[in-house]
């Protein structure tokens, strides 16, 4: 038989000091005792010579003290960097990506794009002076300076739409609505990537149009935040969330009225109408659906430069909190934001009280005041259940009972023979 000896192993430990330009490694057997660091009072630089072996520990402090007081200097800055901010509040500028001549092709390609740039704007400068001119004219051609001024607006868009600078302001949300190519780029992103696209598929496929309105043709980006989910504020942090058109909301998140922010692309002020209607409430006496109005705000001035949140919307007809009935299926909740037929007219629309907002009747509202979907405006909408929240509002904001529905009771064709003895 084989013995296997077994060797004796004595582990080697590493200790590790820092010095000011160097990392010592030195050797120690696991029978020697550690030697306790010094204190600070027996550290003395001068007590020994510089080229002894004592300067390096006694100049040198010990590893996990050198580690606790960088951990404490560095505190919070171990994280990986981010990218600072950019908004309108906290602008940067651009930057060249490339030193020159490191890509020539670049350079060029950027020295094309300038030129043809201050071509434009030189054909644009010429183009405002004959408009000028033309306005100044005793007798002049209405539609000829109107394409005039439709060309000038192209010109002025074209001149700066390629440049760099111009492209990385707009997609850091650094935009400035007054200039045009801003606009244009802006429009062009809400019709192009997307946005515009969903919002029309959820109002065609959650039927809006055609229960709400006839048409609708939207030239205005309404967006809606309201109060998070719990679910979604434990991770975000965030006190208010974007909405997406058409998705589910709690009733306690609309409890309070949303906030709404509008992207409008034309410069001059022009004034709609708010309007938010529950197309879905049931109405037992015809055995079918009525509306309900939720809110309504006419003469609502708005322009391109108007970029923060719309106020000033509960001084009409006040917001009462949606309240989809126990029993029910989803409600569907629209928001419209209607252009009045004349843009700078205040339309004098009465106050529509409690008592006449179930019945709501959207489309004739629509043609007693001149609105038409057609010619453009805002729309949004979400959808709602009911949950224990709805009976709260009944009780606190609606001050009525809570009505409660349900399925009919099926008809039972065997209740006559089950309420008979089956043996005499």
């Amino acid at each position: 038989m084989f013995a296997i000896r077994k060797a004796a192993f004595r582990p080697v430990a590493l200790a590790l000091r820092r010095g000011n330009a160097s990392v010592v490694a030195e050797t120690a057997s696991s029978s020697a005792t550690p030697t306790p660091p010094p204190s600070k009072s027996a550290v003395k630089p001068s007590a020994a010579p510089a080229n002894s072996p004592s300067d390096a520990s006694a100049s040198t402090p010990d590893t996990d003290s050198v580690d606790a007081s960088a951990q404490a200097k560095t505190k919070g800055k171990g994280r990986r960097r981010q990218r600072p901010v950019i908004s309108a509040e906290k602008p940067r500028q651009w930057n060249l990506p490339l030193a020159p001549g490191v890509l020539p092709a670049y350079d060029e390609a950027l020295k094309v794009i300038q030129k043809d740039s201050a071509a434009l704007k030189a054909e644009a400068k010429e183009l405002q002076e004959a408009i000028n001119q033309a306005e100044q004219a005793t007798s002049r051609d209405e539609d000829q300076l109107g394409k005039m001024k439709e060309k000038l607006r192209i010109l002025e868009v074209q001149s700066e739409i390629n440049l760099p600078d111009v492209r990385w302001s707009v997609a850091n949300a650094m935009v400035d609505m007054s200039k045009p190519v801003h606009r244009h780029l802006m429009e062009q992103k809400w019709r192009k990537d997307g946005d515009l696209d969903l919002l029309m598929e959820r109002i065609h496929q959650m039927k809006v149009v055609p229960d709400v309105m006839p048409d609708l043709h939207p030239s205005i980006d309404l967006r809606v935040t309201t109060v998070p989910a719990l679910e979604e504020f434990r991770v975000t942090r965030k006190r208010y969330s974007l909405v997406e058109p058409g998705v589910f909301l709690v009733p306690y998140q609309t409890r309070r009225a949303p906030k709404l922010y509008a992207n409008v692309f034309h410069t001059d002020t022009r004034l709609y109408t708010l309007l938010m209607v529950d197309p879905d409430v049931p109405d037992e006496s015809a055995e079918s659906f009525t509306a309900y109005l939720h809110w309504l705000q006419p003469n609502i001035p708005l322009c391109a430069t108007h970029q923060t949140r719309i106020a000033g919307l509960n001084s009409h007809t006040t917001y009462i909190p949606p309240h989809p009935q126990q029993g029910t299926p989803y409600h569907r909740y629209v928001l419209l934001l209607l252009p009045q037929s004349d843009p700078t007219k205040p339309l004098e629309i009465p106050v529509v009280p409690d008592s006449a907002r179930l019945g709501f009747d959207t489309r004739a509202f629509m043609q007693e005041w001149g609105f038409d979907g057609a010619r453009g405006g805002g729309a949004h909408m979400w959808r709602e259940i009911w949950s224990e929240d709805v009976s709260k509002i009944y009780s606190e904001v609606l001050k009525t009972a809570e009505p409660r529905f349900g399925q009919p009771p099926r008809s039972d064709p065997y209740a006559t023979l089950k309420r008979t003895k089956r043996y005499v």
